[in-house]
């Protein structure tokens, strides 16, 4: 009974942006009661700014927030079409990965979320009995996956995941695909993470890497720089989407990199795998004070 009614607790705390967040009371939002309505809309307060102060990092998340509300009429389109399908067996892999088995009852954090796509794979698992917060900065991205929520335990909130609306350690676990590289502050973002998981309760990063071999690293930046830009602009329509991303990826932390942010962010136990050759990897991590060792699983 008392987890079921903190679970009834949850609630999104609208703030003001930029705002601390010891900053005083501020007015609650439902947006996760299990048991209320399943495949609910995106919440209807107004999309958030980006978090962090002034300048370059205000600017990019205005940026990459627009593009991706752009290119959301296409964006499950490109993703399949663009990995080959290749896209749908990662993302259940990181489900497998969330360990989410220890409380099928339990309530998970899908964040940067899109189209919904991670959160569905895990809410349609046999077994699972819990529910999947969604969320993501870009509404028209949450309204374009809407439709696949049918029957789910998933409630999806438009939140930016450098200021969740979520009190501190209320998550079973949380899992982000695709969505780190695209944070103003990827340390911030993993240290959000660590703030509203529960102790013990596991991270799964699914991004995409650079290969280390010379061979399979050249083929996938022809294919990064040169495929998929051209073929994302003439579905999407968008100018620069599809050519932000093989930046992005770029100037985002390798593996170890990455592993060692995490434990500095306050996860212990971190593990990294390698997918196709390495041009993706999943990292996971528990929630736990202290530093912990980062691991790659061989």
């Amino acid at each position: 009974m008392a987890k079921e009614a903190q679970r009834q607790r949850v609630r999104a705390r609208s703030a003001e942006p930029g705002a601390p967040r010891e900053a005083g009371p501020r007015p609650e939002t439902d947006v996760a009661a299990p048991g209320g309505a399943r495949g609910a809309r995106a919440e209807a307060a107004p999309e958030p700014a980006p978090a962090g102060g002034p300048g370059a990092r205000d600017d990019h998340g205005r940026r990459i927030r627009r593009a991706f509300s752009e290119i959301a009429p296409r964006y499950d389109l490109l993703n399949h079409l663009l990995s080959l399908n290749i896209d749908r067996i990662w993302r259940r892999r990181a489900v497998d990965r969330l360990g989410w088995e220890r409380a099928p009852e339990g309530l998970y954090l899908d964040s940067c979320a899109g189209t919904l796509d991670l959160g569905v794979e895990l809410a349609r698992r046999p077994g699972f009995r819990g529910t999947v917060i969604a969320c993501d900065f870009a509404r028209a991205m949450l309204e374009r996956g809407r439709w696949k929520l049918a029957g789910l335990p998933v409630r999806p909130a438009c939140a930016d995941a450098l200021r969740m609306p979520f009190p501190d350690g209320v998550f079973d676990g949380a899992m982000v695909a695709f969505g780190l590289r695209n944070l103003a502050d990827a340390q911030a973002g993993l240290e959000e993470f660590a703030r509203v998981l529960k102790p013990e309760a596991r991270l799964v990063v699914l991004e995409f890497t650079l290969p280390a071999s010379p061979l399979v690293r050249g083929l996938y930046l022809v294919y990064f720089r040169r495929v998929l830009p051209l073929v994302g602009r003439v579905i999407s329509g968008h100018p620069w989407a599809y050519s932000y991303l093989p930046a992005s990826v770029l100037d985002f932390p390798g593996p170890v990199a990455l592993a060692e942010r995490m434990v500095a962010a306050g996860f212990s136990g971190t593990r990294w795998e390698l997918l196709l050759g390495g041009i993706a990897a999943i990292h996971t991590g528990r929630r736990a004070g202290g530093r912990g060792l980062a691991v790659r699983d061989p």
